[in-house]
């Protein structure tokens, strides 16, 4: 039976950064050709500096001047902006239903995502169902991120499952594509319903 590894932002947490920074930084993101400039800016893909705090390797003390200092935003709205993250990671009921869906009693869930130790322990600390999963891995406790082969490895072990009997479901393509690469299963993920039509149609879904 296959074995169910979810990501986390924009799977089972919604994830807007354009409306964020709209929010929190006004003056600069104005309007949304602004806004995804300065998300671009800010995340830089998700590489760069906050590559290095999803991976635990900078702490946020030192994350924010660093982007102030490479982007020249004040540090007083960066800061606020990445205090306020957690809160803006609200669950998406959909997929919450979804993992309770496929959870079978002899068949454990699991969960792989790129998230900073600060968020982590937040999100575990709100969220019931963050807790009912049996394993799982968060970058920034491992220092790895995604899509690093040596994460999925890293997982897998701690899963105890061999790559092949594992069902990822990761909205970023690299990350689906490094998954397969290291011999999971892996799907893009779009919304649920969609979601769930695809392990339906791969016949993985369980009896």
């Amino acid at each position: 039976m296959k074995r169910f590894v979810f990501d986390f932002g924009a799977v089972l947490f919604a994830w807007q950064p354009l409306k964020l920074l709209q929010r929190l930084m006004p003056e600069q993101a104005h309007d949304d050709a602004s806004a995804a400039h300065w998300v671009d800016q800010v995340f830089q893909g998700y590489g760069g500096d906050w590559a290095e705090f999803d991976k635990g390797t900078v702490e946020p003390s030192a994350l924010v001047p660093r982007i102030a200092a490479r982007t020249g935003l004040p540090e007083s709205a960066l800061r606020t902006l990445v205090q306020a993250i957690p809160d803006a990671l609200t669950p998406i009921a959909a997929s919450v239903e979804l993992v309770g869906q496929l959870r079978r009693p002899d068949t454990p869930m699991f969960f792989l995502s790129n998230m900073p130790a600060p968020y982590a322990d937040e999100l575990e600390r709100r969220h019931d169902f963050v807790r009912g999963f049996d394993a799982g891995v968060f970058s920034g406790r491992v220092q790895l991120i995604k899509p690093d082969p040596q994460i999925f490895a890293l997982a897998a072990q701690r899963f105890g499952s061999v790559p092949g009997d594992l069902v990822f479901l990761d909205d970023h393509l690299p990350n689906v594509r490094a998954a397969r690469a290291a011999g999971w299963n892996a799907l893009q993920f779009r919304d649920a319903a969609s979601a769930a039509h695809d392990i339906r149609g791969a016949g993985w879904w369980p009896d």
